[in-house]
This record gives structure tokens, sequence and C-alpha cells, in this order.
């Protein structure tokens, strides 16, 4: 017998071909290979993403829209006055009073303020109509021209109080003190020090001249003295020299004539008429003034006269006051206000003088100001007439 592995060749053969014969059976379409363009293709690449561009920027947000404002309630109209309670205890109700003096004041008071009122009621309307209306208050007193500072060749002007300003050529009768001597207490502050000194104004005359020399003393700080010296005229003292002597020496010549006041530091001539006055003088004219006829300067009159330093001259302004009462150093006085007004100069000097009756319408107290600080207070503490 042959080999067994010899004997399946020819088997082995035979199933080969029937496969083949199978596989080549089959019909074409189905194994057709698909076209190109459907056939899948994958592909490995490398791809650069570009950065996102920036979000474009956020829209500013809309403004919420304001509320409206709700309307106002109306104000509700105010009550009745709720009538007063009645006590507890059984009474009969009292008949209404009639309003008291302090009722009426407080209404007219009211009505001068202006003050607003409440809305009236039919009560008040009638209340009103027949309340009598309150009577207008009385006009002021007018005021006396305005001068200027600048205005120094005028004569003296008097203006009574309510009145206009008296002709320049209106006689004055005028009755001057005797000779006295004055001491007085002198308090005061220049720049900020404050001080007390001793002052003293003598005053003499002869009927035909006049000498006045006012001066203080200040320990440690020496003396400043004034000096005028004139002529007595039928309208009064007409100064002819003024002086002012401190650290340094200062004058002032008045010359009528020519109408011109001169200053020894060489500022220039000041004008100057009838009536002029020094810062000395001008206290002893207003003495004579109302020593011969105090009934002709009620209180309100307005002096205005030209008054000469020892370096410039301006108008000066008195109004009349009343007479007050006065505790001075010397006791208790009586003397009659005048205040100096101040000028369109505010450096200028402002103040007071108070003359006293009793001892010829001397000055017992004078204070005067200067700027917002600096002021000397002069009060009598000593008087001493001269006998002739």
């Amino acid at each position: 017998m042959g080999s067994p592995s010899k004997a399946l060749i020819p088997v082995t053969g035979v199933v080969l071909a029937a496969h083949a014969a199978l596989l080549w059976s089959l019909p074409a379409a189905n194994i057709q290979p698909q076209a190109k363009d459907d056939q899948l293709l994958m592909q490995t690449r490398m791809v650069e993403i570009a950065p996102p561009p920036p979000p474009p920027p956020a829209p500013a947000p809309e403004p919420a829209p304001k509320p409206t404002p709700a309307p106002r309630p109306k104000p509700a109209p105010k009550p009745a006055p709720k009538a007063a309670p009645q006590p507890r205890v059984p009474a009969p109700a009292p008949a209404p009073e009639p309003a008291g003096p302090e009722s009426e004041s407080n209404q007219t008071l009211a009505s001068d303020m202006q003050s607003p009122v409440a809305p009236e009621t039919e009560a008040n309307s009638t209340q009103t109509a027949a309340a009598p209306e309150p009577p207008a208050p009385p006009a002021p007193e007018p005021e006396p021209a305005e001068i200027s500072d600048g205005d120094t060749a005028k004569p003296m002007q008097i203006t009574p109080a309510g009145s206009a300003p008296l002709p320049p050529s209106t006689p004055l009768p005028i009755a001057l003190p005797g000779g006295a001597t004055l001491e007085f207490n002198a308090s005061g502050q220049v720049k900020g020090f404050n001080y007390s000194a001793g002052a003293e104004l003598q005053w003499q005359h002869d009927g035909q001249y006049y000498q006045a020399r006012q001066s203080i003393s200040m320990f440690l700080l020496g003396e400043r003295a004034q000096t005028s010296e004139g002529l007595i005229t039928p309208n009064g003292l007409q100064p002819l020299n003024f002086t002012d002597k401190g650290r340094k020496t200062q004058s002032a010549s008045f010359d009528l004539p020519t109408g011109k006041a001169r200053f020894s530091d060489g500022t220039a001539d000041a004008a100057i008429a009838e009536g002029v006055q020094d810062r000395l003088s001008v206290f002893l004219q207003l003495s004579a003034l109302m020593a011969a006829g105090p009934e002709r300067y009620p209180q309100g009159t307005v002096i205005d006269l030209t008054t000469s330093g020892a370096r410039s001259a301006v108008r000066w302004r008195f109004r009349v006051g009343a007479t007050e009462a006065l505790e001075l150093p010397i006791g208790s006085v009586m003397a009659l206000r005048l205040d100096k007004l101040p000028g369109q100069n505010k450096s200028d000097q402002q103040g007071a003088i108070w003359l006293a009756p009793t001892m010829q319408y001397l000055p017992v107290r004078i204070r005067l100001t200067q700027g917002q600080d600096d002021f000397v207070d002069l009060k009598l503490k000593k008087y001493r007439p001269v006998t002739q």
C-alpha cells in the first residue's frame, strides 16, 4: 500500500479546486471596487488654528429710567381749633374775656415785623375787620445833607433837629467859660498796648486872646501835649496856631484872610473859612455855643465845622444828644452828650464829649476812638476854676 500522505494529496487538490470555482462563480457587481470619490480616506494634517478675535466691547448699560416722583400730597386743611376741654367738675362755662393789652401788643408787633400769618378763617376775618388799624409810626427826622470830609472851605453849619440848615449868616450867641484847670484820669489803648495816665486841660482868656493846653503824661512813655492859641471874636474862638508835641513837634497855622491852613510838615495847604477850629479848640467852641443858649440846640441838632490837626483839615460832625448822669472820679455829674459822628474817612476819630452845665459847659468826659481798637477816654477827676 502506498503512503497515506501521498493519498491525501489528490484530495487536497480537489478541495482547493472546489473553493476556487466557488469564488470565481460570485457575481462581479458584488465585488467591484468603489469609485475613488466614494472611498473613505483618512489623512492626518497639521492645521494651525488662528487665535479667536477679541470680543467686541460690551455696550454701556443704559441708565435706568428715573423713577417718576410721586406727586406731593396737597396739604390737608388745618382743622378748626378744638374747643378748650371742659373741666371735669361741672361748672358754668365762663364768659369770653376781651383780649388784654398784651395780646394787642403782640398783634401789633407781629404786624410791624410782617410775620406770616395763618390762613384766615371766617372767625379771623370777622375779627380782623372789626379791629382798628394801628396808627402809622411817626416819620423819621430828616438827616442833614451829607458833607464830604474834603469840604473844608465851608463855614460852620447848624442843622436843628427836623429842620433845614440855618443860613451861614445866622447870629449864634457865645458864652465863653471862665478860666479853669481840669484834671482827668485817662485810659486807653494804642496799637494793642493798654495804658492808664493822667491828663490835664488848662483854659484861659482875657476877652481878646485865648490859650488852651491839654497834656497826657504816661509813665516811661513821656508826655504828649496839644496847644491852641487864637483870638476871641463875636462868633467864638478863632485859632491862629495849633501845636501837637509828642516824639516830634508838628504845627498848623490858620490865615483866614487868605482862607488857608498851613502845615509845618510841608503838606499842601487846606482851604478854610470862618468857624474853623483845631482839634483842641473845637471842644471849647462847643462849650461856648451850648452855654449861651442850650435851647437853640435840641436833641438831634447837628453841628458841622472844619477841624484841623497838625497835618490835615477835615469836617467834623457832632450830634446833640440827651443829658446823662455820669459817675466820674470827681463824683456824679449831669452832662449833655454830643456824639462825634464818623466821617467818610474811616480812619478819622469818632466818639463823644460830655459838657457839664454846672461847670460852665466845660468837658467833663471825652472819649475818642481811632481805627478799630485805639481809643482814649478822659474822665474828670478835679475841677479848679480860675478866680479873676
